[in-house]
């Protein structure tokens, strides 16, 4: 079951390159004394990922940064040096932090996988953006049957304010 308000967020290890060598950070700790946001998407390098969401997020940077954003973490179910390669193809860095979660291991934590074995291989995250605050989840959005609407930057916005 997906979280919700007041949860926190659970304590999962990621998994991102530092000078081109993996390197594991728990999920929790990102958040910790932080506002921010967390968005999972099924995988690097898929359509509605490439050509919407993330660029949504790199695009709206400023906005949410205004709106007291102070980090915003994207994971998806890719080994560290796709995420790491997807990023830099979108031009992420110092706006969206990309991170692996190369067994599904935290989306299976967050209770937002689905089985996508039969187009992408493995177990990958449904679609979801939430406001965490300080390892709370404050709002949490999951997508219904893989749609690109509540879990886009303009709709974390508004909640974003309203934390």
């Amino acid at each position: 079951m997906a979280p919700k308000a007041g949860d926190a967020v659970p304590d999962v290890q990621l998994v991102h390159l530092v000078n081109e060598k993996p390197e594991k950070v728990s999920l929790r700790d990102l958040f910790k004394g932080k506002k921010g946001i967390l968005v999972g998407v099924p995988g690097a390098f898929t359509p509605g990922c490439s050509k919407t969401h993330l660029p949504g997020y790199i695009n709206d940077y400023e906005k949410l940064k205004a709106a007291g954003n102070e980090i915003t973490v994207l994971l998806t179910v890719n080994d560290p040096f796709v995420a790491d390669a997807w990023a830099t193809s979108a031009g992420a860095q110092g706006k969206v932090d990309v991170y692996a979660d190369p067994a599904g291991e935290a989306v299976k934590a967050l209770g937002v996988e689905f089985d996508a074995t039969p187009f992408l291989g493995n177990v990958r995250s449904a679609r979801f953006s939430a406001v965490v605050q300080d390892g709370t989840f404050k709002t949490f959005n999951l997508e219904d049957g893989g749609g690109l609407t509540c879990s886009l930057s303009n709709q974390i916005l508004a909640q974003l304010k309203d934390v």
